[in-house]
């Protein structure tokens, strides 16, 4: 009998042994990662097949670069507007470059092509660029390389339009003082190089937001900005508004020039007396000239102006007794320069990005019904996902379709808010990785899967991330994922005083990441519009954002953790910022947190919940009480039982209890192998 325990326990520390070595820290696995990058140290160099061979381009740049004696050329990622997200007329770095990035700067000189860009961009730039082009990796900044290239007296050339004012007086400065010249090009030079190829300018109708999802018409919101021009204390005589969406939120308008996002094309001068649109004004049909008042030039009447007629208009009206107040961040340098600098009002944001930034109370009940009906999306293609895995079909980019067409399938979906990042495996150590014909992997039970998708609806825009495990995960990745919905958790749970800072609530996201020595390299959370832009700024939590949270404000939670060329873990929710309740109320204001607006189950078997305390498991009960009581009635409304019975399985309640209950059995087990090497029991 002695021998008989003696061999059981030695087949469970054999069998403990082989879990502990399937379940540790992976192992970098590079080779399979080779074929995806380039490799420009091999003799010849190595470059993926579908890499974009940009001599040609690179040629033609420079020989345009030299009939203006221009040493170097500068070419940012952004629009006149710099908005995040552009139009693919716009995308001129991306052709130059061949990465797609929505973050970088490429700078071209005779001899030289190099991309800055951040650390969530490096893997992602060493396979899409060919080896015309060297990565900087922040072994130096900008403005040092080039001084490093140049001589004296020589000169750096860039487009204003596409510079805002502090990075151009940044860039400046600096270049000055090394005794170069920084000179303005208004013709960009990627345009003439890139002639008839380049895309067209966008000719579909602007339309209007449905009245029944908008709780204040565009005249009150003209009242409200006129409002806070007049109480500012130095008494602007006009605003210049020139980010896209906030010329869309001011008038309710909406339109198709940018991917995923509903802007158009557009600048505003509002003063007190009039308001002027630029704009294509054949891209506006009869109805939209007559709610826009287009026809008068009083005070509530929007005047149509040409697009391309801005900073024209800016000039001419800066020669007057006037002062004009801009936001800064969205303000291109070549619209500043025209204005004399005794005439400027100056701000980091303009009054109508920081109004937008609290939604009204019909915003907010939009956003929370929009988020309803996304949740069905997102559960149907969880359940989809479960059922078509094991059958070894799906790939990251069949998964993206799928999903884009469950969210075109749900009520006033306009379309998906960002292109969806469906990643599975080392793909997901890539944190803004979107999968194409060349790079996609089939989806399998033996890899973590991320998905990062969000819809546009007239009532709202969402975005949230979930990471899910078909098969069997090892100890390492439900301990990064566990540690990561902790700091989802802790997040969502904080209380903090009002006007808090973003960037104060950032540790909560982290620290139990870096308890054990993790960390992300992205932000942790960005502002979200309702119909607008799917990261909406100033409001964001992480460093730099400096913005103070009050109550009507939207934001991600989106903390994570990438193991490269192995897997990528986040979980990505949308909260508003509400009142707390809290027991008593230091001077009288009301203390804030956080309310989940997104409501979908995280992945149950990647949830260590040993690692979780009382608390933590407490608010993911609650969280999960009110996923079924929201969710579960509009997935039987649209008598989608599969995806009802799934849901009430996924959101079943945790407890340390049934752990316990689980773990019984093994100590026993452990218990008694002890006593029988002992000689204890016979």
């Amino acid at each position: 009998m002695k021998l008989f325990w003696i061999a059981v326990w030695t087949w469970i520390l054999v069998l403990e042994g082989l879990l502990l070595l399937t379940s540790s820290h992976p192992v970098h696995s590079d080779e399979r990662n080779a074929a995806l990058m380039r490799n420009c140290t091999a003799k010849p160099p190595y470059v993926p097949s579908n890499i974009v061979n940009t001599t040609v381009r690179l040629n033609a740049l420079r020989n345009l670069m030299d009939g203006h004696n221009i040493s170097i050329y500068v070419i940012p990622a952004t629009d006149p507007h710099l908005s995040e997200y552009i139009s693919p007329r716009y995308a001129r770095r991306a052709w130059m470059t061949g990465f797609n990035g929505s973050a970088g700067i490429a700078v071209v000189s005779m001899t030289n092509a190099v991309l800055w860009t951040d650390g969530r961009y490096w893997i992602q730039a060493e396979r899409q660029m060919d080896c015309n082009w060297e990565l900087n990796r922040g072994e130096t900044t900008i403005v040092n390389w080039i001084l490093q290239q140049t001589k004296e007296g020589e000169i750096i050339a860039a487009d204003p339009f596409l510079f805002s004012v502090d990075q151009w007086i940044s860039y400046e400065k600096a270049l000055v003082q090394g005794k170069r010249q920084f000179v303005s090009k208004e013709s960009n030079l990627v345009d003439i190089i890139w002639g008839e190829e380049r895309p067209p300018e966008p000719t579909d109708n602007i339309f209007k937001i449905p009245s029944e999802f908008l709780g204040r018409t565009w005249q009150e919101k003209v009242k409200e900005i006129r409002a806070q021009m007049k109480n500012n204390l130095y008494q602007p005589t006009a605003l210049l508004i020139s980010a896209l969406d906030e010329s869309a939120w001011l008038f309710n308008l909406r339109g198709n020039d940018i991917p995923y996002n509903p802007f158009f094309e557009s600048y505003t001068l509002l003063t007190a007396d009039w308001i002027r649109l630029f704009v294509n004004e054949s891209r506006l049909p009869p109805d939209i000239k007559e709610y826009l008042n287009a026809h008068c030039t009083t005070a509530e009447c929007v005047q149509l102006k040409p697009y391309d007629e801005i900073q024209q208009n800016v000039e001419e009206y800066a020669k007057g007794n006037v002062t004009i107040w801009i936001g800064q961040e969205y303000t291109t340098y070549s619209v500043y320069k025209v204005i004399p600098e005794s005439k400027l009002v100056i701000d980091k944001y303009s009054p109508v990005q920081i109004s937008k930034a609290t939604k009204d109370a019909t915003e907010q009940k939009g956003m929370k019904r929009a988020h309803v009906r996304d949740a069905v999306a997102v559960i149907s293609y969880l359940v989809w996902l479960e059922k078509t895995i094991p059958k070894g079909t799906e790939t990251e980019l069949s998964g993206a379709h799928y999903l884009n067409k469950l969210r075109s399938e749900q009520n006033h979906s306009k379309g998906p808010s960002f292109e969806t990042i469906s990643a599975s495996g080392l793909n997901a150590a890539l944190a803004h990785y979107s999968p194409s014909e060349e790079t996609q992997r089939k989806l399998t039970p033996d890899e973590m899967y991320l998905v990062d998708s969000g819809g546009q609806y007239l009532d709202g825009t969402t975005d949230i991330t979930r990471t899910i495990h078909w098969g069997t995960p090892t100890d390492f990745q439900k301990e990064a994922y566990t540690r990561v919905l902790m700091g989802q958790i802790d997040t969502a749970r904080s209380i903090f005083p009002a006007r808090t800072k973003g960037d104060s609530l950032d540790v909560w996201a982290r620290h139990s990441l870096w308890e054990v020595g993790l960390n992300y390299r992205h932000g942790t959370g960005h502002g979200i519009g309702s119909f607008l832009g799917v990261h909406e700024w100033p409001v964001g939590i992480g460093s730099g954002q400096t913005w103070l949270l009050d109550e009507g404000m939207f934001t991600s939670i989106e903390p994570g953790y990438y193991e490269d060329n192995e897997f990528g873990i986040r979980i990505e929710d949308i909260v508003m910022v509400v009142k707390a309740d809290t027991k008593h109320m230091f001077g009288g204001i009301p203390y804030l947190t956080f309310e989940h607006v997104s409501l979908v189950p995280y992945e149950r078997k990647l949830i260590d919940l040993s690692i979780l305390n009382e608390q933590q498991i407490h608010w993911l009960n609650n969280y999960y009480n009110k996923i079924w009581k929201i969710v579960s009635p509009e997935l039987y409304a649209q008598n989608l039982m599969e995806e009802y019975n799934w849901l009430q399985k996924h959101t079943q309640l945790f407890s340390h209890g049934a752990f316990v209950t689980l773990s019984f059995p093994l100590l026993v087990v452990v218990l008694l192998g002890n006593l029988i090497l002992q000689g204890k029991l016979q």
